[in-house]
């Protein structure tokens, strides 16, 4: 795929008998995967196929979606555990100074003594704060504390600078 993916989520499983999908919401508001007209799923191969939601809801702890060309239980569960992704670009353009996790991905990561901690791989939510995953020549888990521990993000040139000793 040439342009740039977002994952939202991920198809968990499929509900009833008419095609719908059980849905893992990564979005803030679970319900907003719903807010984007087609849906980017990659399949355990690799490849990238375009979805349309048509109808979903929430549904215990997570969503219930109807997507077009899906209409029967056999061609749903052909879908399970495909990520679901939005072109980047589909996203809210957002206020000066913010960012997408996403856009995170990828930043060489300097603590402020200039010592390069490697390369942030993703982000995760704990029960404290997000987590920056590094990968340099260790693994190191930073938090993503604004201004105690993330000092700055320059996205123009791929770079983050962290209060953080390369010792951890």
């Amino acid at each position: 795929m040439d342009k740039k993916t977002v994952i939202l989520g991920t198809v968990t499983g499929v509900f009833g008998i008419r095609g719908w999908v059980k849905v893992a919401s990564a979005t803030e508001i679970p319900s907003d995967i719903l807010n984007y007209q087609t849906w980017q799923l990659q399949f355990s191969n690799g490849s990238w196929h375009s979805y349309t939601p048509i109808t979903g809801k929430i549904h215990g702890k997570g969503l219930i979606v109807q997507l077009k060309d899906c209409s029967d239980r056999n061609q749903a569960a052909t879908l399970i555990g495909c990520k679901i992704a939005v072109y980047r670009e589909q996203l809210p353009v957002l206020e000066a100074e913010s960012f997408y996790w996403a856009d995170l991905e990828g930043l060489q990561v300097l603590n402020q003594e200039g010592t390069n901690l490697g390369t942030i791989s993703h982000l995760f939510d704990s029960v404290a704060n997000e987590v920056l995953v590094v990968i340099g020549e260790r693994e190191r888990l930073i938090p993503f504390l604004w201004d105690k521990v993330i000092k700055h993000v320059d996205l123009a040139n791929g770079k983050m600078l962290v209060d953080w000793d390369s010792a951890f």
